[in-house]
């Protein structure tokens, strides 16, 4: 006689049902309890940092305005010292690190 190798043994069937019958009758909770419960920790999320502490402080940076010697690099978009000026033209700055 040949066996269907592909066929669900009886066994196995009898207990992916009672599994199936467990997981309906278990209390799920409802999907609008859900979705509530996960706006509000997204509301959450903004005050705590990564390491899990509230901040409620303001930073406070003091901008220091770009000195005469001075010049932003049209690549790196970095402020550096007239001495790393690599090429200038059509009023765009480079550093040495940049066209190097």
């Amino acid at each position: 006689m040949a066996t269907d190798y592909d066929e669900v043994r009886s066994d196995v069937k009898e207990s992916q049902d009672r599994s199936l019958e467990a997981l309906q009758s278990a209390n799920a909770p409802d999907a609008r309890s859900v979705v509530r419960e996960l706006d509000e920790s997204d509301a959450l999320d903004d005050a705590i940092t990564p390491g899990g502490e509230f901040v409620a402080e303001e930073l406070i940076v003091q901008v220091v305005p770009q000195a005469e010697d001075e010049f932003t690099c049209n690549s790196c978009f970095l402020v550096r010292h007239r001495s790393q000026l690599a090429r200038e033209s059509n009023g765009r700055s480079y550093c040495i690190e940049c066209e190097g």
